[in-house]
């Protein structure tokens, strides 16, 4: 786009009607992460006050959210995780229209943790991933698997989901999964993980999947950056009966 110095029109409503066309044609991904404003403003060769300007205009018609820290989004545009359907969260960013990645951080043979010893015996498999989109960390996955995983080569599986990894492996669909929500800090290490201060507030989902059998296969624990993030649940209610 070509501004139009000479033009009764502001630059910096012109560079917002132009950001809000971009916007409707769904130019800033499925995060809707505009630009940074040293990118605009390289951008639009104008300065810096201007795209505030800019942005404070489009914030202010509801079209974007300046979260402090993080960037400038896309108003209410958010990955959404359907905790009604069993799917792996690979997957439930796929269906989104998304194309995440994910990055193999570590992986080894453990004996089972105290607190996992109910739903494992002996040894399990041990797997870190770091979950991205639009070349961006959403969330950091760590593992622990039934120990019939011991010999995958998971950097050649980094990205293949979990759930299917389980099924290729073992010949057995996952047929439960046991989900709870809460909220935490993030420490030193979540914090370079995911590109945030330490103690930024992060959405937690531990997830417990089994086989068919009743066998605990997974038991991961997502750490997730919130501000495009949110979980649904649908409810069906019935009509009572008098």
């Amino acid at each position: 786009m070509t501004l139009q110095r000479e033009s009764a029109t502001s630059l910096y409503e012109q560079i917002a009607q132009q950001l809000l066309t971009e916007i409707q044609q769904g130019q800033f991904g499925a995060l809707g992460k505009l630009p940074s404003e040293s990118e605009l403003v390289e951008r639009f060769e104008v300065s810096r006050v201007t795209i505030r300007l800019a942005l404070a205009k489009l914030g202010d018609d509801g079209v974007v959210e300046r979260k402090q820290g993080k960037g400038t989004f896309v108003a209410a545009q958010q990955v959404r995780h359907d905790l009604d359907a069993l799917r792996s969260f690979h997957d439930s960013l796929v269906l989104q229209g998304l194309k995440p990645s994910m990055k193999m951080l570590g992986q080894r043979i453990v004996e089972v943790p105290e607190e996992l010893a109910q739903l494992f015996s002996g040894q399990c498999v041990n797997v870190d991933r770091l979950h991205i989109v639009d070349d961006e960390p959403i969330a950091f996955a760590r593992s622990y698997l039934t120990a019939e995983l011991a010999d995958v080569d998971w950097h050649a599986a980094a990205q293949e989901p979990l759930y299917s990894v389980l099924e290729r492996i073992t010949g057995k669909p996952v047929s439960r999964a046991d989900m709870a929500i809460r909220a935490r800090e993030a420490d030193k290490t979540l914090a370079q993980h995911l590109g945030v201060k330490r103690g930024t507030a992060l959405l937690v989902m531990q997830r417990t999947s089994w086989f068919d059998d009743q066998q605990c296969c997974d038991r991961t624990t997502f750490y997730i950056r919130p501000e495009r993030y949110e979980f649904v649940l649908s409810g069906v209610f019935k009509t009572r009966q008098a």
